[in-house]
């Protein structure tokens, strides 16, 4: 795997850092607050386990799998839900747990599609944020990182559902996912 890697953006433990900083404010932020966690899968679930260790209140975590890419590379603007909450979150506060992101609209959609289910407020955290490529406009309460405009993997992320088990956040050569 470490063939091919270009470079390591953010390594292991600058990742638990942030973790624990992300947890500690939530932490804050949500006391004597229903909080309930949808973990958005596959590429979240590394830092959503992590992250919730670090928040020291009580807690519900479910999860939602959604897809606009498939094996590519950019989303293709449309999104389906493959795996939906199995517990209501009515009158909950709902914190999405994402790994990156990127346009943002599958994001938006996901956002506007659990605001329909009456929670008590609907906020978002996200270990990557990769702004330069931002099209939606979305209000992102915790973000670990700003990263640029590379195709980055590690920590979650994949290409092709691979690379998810890396420790640490790296960018992956072209040659990979151009071949």
């Amino acid at each position: 795997m470490n063939k091919d890697i270009k470079k390591i953006l953010i390594g292991e433990e600058e990742l638990k850092a942030k973790v624990a900083e992300l947890g500690a404010k939530i932490t804050e932020d949500y006391r004597d607050k229903d909080l309930f966690i949808v973990c958005v899968l596959k590429g979240a679930v590394v830092f959503a386990s992590d992250l919730i260790r670090e928040i020291k209140l009580p807690l519900e975590i479910d999860f939602m799998a959604i897809s606009s890419y498939g094996n590519n590379t950019k989303t293709s603007g449309v999104v389906r839900i493959l795996k939906d909450l199995n517990m209501g979150i009515e009158d909950k506060h709902v914190l999405i747990v994402e790994d990156i992101i990127d346009s943002g609209l599958t994001l938006a959609y996901l956002v506007e599609n659990l605001r329909t289910r009456h929670p008590a407020s609907v906020e978002i955290c996200t270990i990557l944020d990769k702004k330069e490529r931002r099209v939606a406009d979305l209000d992102i309460k915790y973000t670990g990182f700003v990263v640029p405009d590379e195709f980055v993997v590690g920590y979650g992320l994949d290409y092709a559902e691979k690379y998810r088990n890396l420790p640490y956040i790296a960018v992956l050569k072209e040659e990979v996912y151009k071949g």
